[in-house]
């Protein structure tokens, strides 16, 4: 079985959407394997998104990640990636379809509800950020 992260950000947090990001994902058949509640500080933020530092966003981004509570979450299933990213919608919520969470949800390219990572690769190093072995069921 393959995983993957998945972030509830900070709108989506505040929006009370948590249980409807977990619901669709569940629905789909992905199996929950570790979440939790937290404020990503300005380092953790500035490690997940050390690949964007030199884009001119970069500021954007860490200010809103680090604006409220996330949810971070690991999910288990088959081509974990590819499902949880198709559920999700395309990163800009005008070109996300409806039925997409961020069709149905997102406001903006950086307020989209939800990050989840692109590839096996980046779910590993993502998990590794956000949860240690030992928190992993």
């Amino acid at each position: 079985m393959a995983t993957t992260f998945v972030m509830v950000k900070p709108d989506g947090v505040r929006r009370g959407l948590v249980g409807e990001v977990i619901r669709r994902m569940e629905q789909k058949g992905l199996r929950l394997k570790a979440m939790k509640l937290l404020q990503v500080s300005p380092e953790l933020a500035a490690q997940h998104y050390a690949e964007h530092q030199d884009k001119p966003f970069y500021p954007e981004l860490i200010a809103f990640i680090t604006s409220g509570p996330s949810v971070p979450m690991v999910w288990e299933g088959r081509e974990a990636v590819t499902v949880a990213r198709t559920i999700m919608g395309a990163t800009d919520p005008v070109k996300a379809l409806p039925g997409t969470l961020r069709g149905d949800y997102g406001l903006a390219i950086t307020e989209n509800i939800v990050h989840g990572s692109d590839s096996d690769a980046s779910a590993e190093r993502e998990i590794g950020l956000y949860f240690a072995p030992h928190e992993l069921v």
